[in-house]
């Protein structure tokens, strides 16, 4: 099983590095962000498993940014620790409120750091398990705990998008999937998104399965399908 991947978003680079040594030294595998809006653009690009975010960064903060995430269609899961020197109850209100999961004042030691992100993990993992862990259509394999696809056993490296679209259509397969029902599955839904957004990602989807890319099927006029071998 992969390491969990953390998304590390602290503006101070020394300690940003410090927490990198000992998440890693734990057993986590890291992505550092210096800013608000650096980290929501990573979001887009990996799937994290959980992410540590301090209150005071350059631009928008750390609250802001934590209720930019939560609202988000395809973030709003990811669980959140907030890093901060503020300790005061206010601000610890506001976190939970916004729906963070904890909440660590510095200065803080790596083992309690660590033995925190284990339970926040811990509870999510059980949270997951009373859904489907697994999507199966035509040797595609979607392990969603793990965001992990293998296409007859061989690993897909696919974005948080693409991912995201490749289970909208396997959850559905062999119904036709509209445009706009798949923007408002896989995108935040009060983003300006042209629904043609969609088309360019089905095409790098359909690369990246290979020959399975044909199972992706184009609706003229409507959508998209997953249509099996068979059907």
């Amino acid at each position: 099983m992969p390491n969990p991947l953390l998304l590390v978003v602290e503006d101070d680079r020394n300690l940003s590095k410090l927490l990198e040594f000992n998440l890693e030294r734990a057993g986590y595998a890291c992505n550092i962000s210096e800013s608000g809006e650096n980290a929501f653009e990573q979001l887009s690009r990996k799937c994290f498993d959980l992410i540590l975010l301090d209150i005071m960064l350059p631009g928008m903060n750390g609250f802001e940014l934590c209720q930019k995430i939560k609202q988000h269609q395809i973030y709003k899961d990811i669980p959140i620790i907030m890093l901060t020197a503020k300790g005061e109850e206010i601000d610890r209100i506001l976190g939970f409120e916004l729906g963070i999961d904890d909440y660590v004042v510095k200065p803080f030691s790596p083992r309690e750091l660590n033995l925190r992100i284990r339970a926040v993990l811990k509870r999510g993992r059980r949270k997951s398990a009373k859904m489907q862990e697994i999507l199966n259509g035509d040797g595609i394999v979607i392990d969603l705990s793990r965001h992990r696809v293998t296409s007859d056993q061989r690993e897909l490296e696919l974005t948080l998008m693409e991912f995201k679209l490749l289970v909208a259509l396997l959850k559905r397969k062999g119904e036709p999937q509209s445009r706009e029902t798949l923007l408002s599955d896989v995108w935040d839904v009060d983003r300006n998104i042209n629904t043609r957004t969609i088309d360019t990602h089905i095409t790098r989807l359909r690369e990246k399965l290979g020959e399975k890319g044909n199972l992706i099927k184009t609706l003229r006029g409507i959508g998209y399908k997953f249509e099996g071998e068979k059907e």
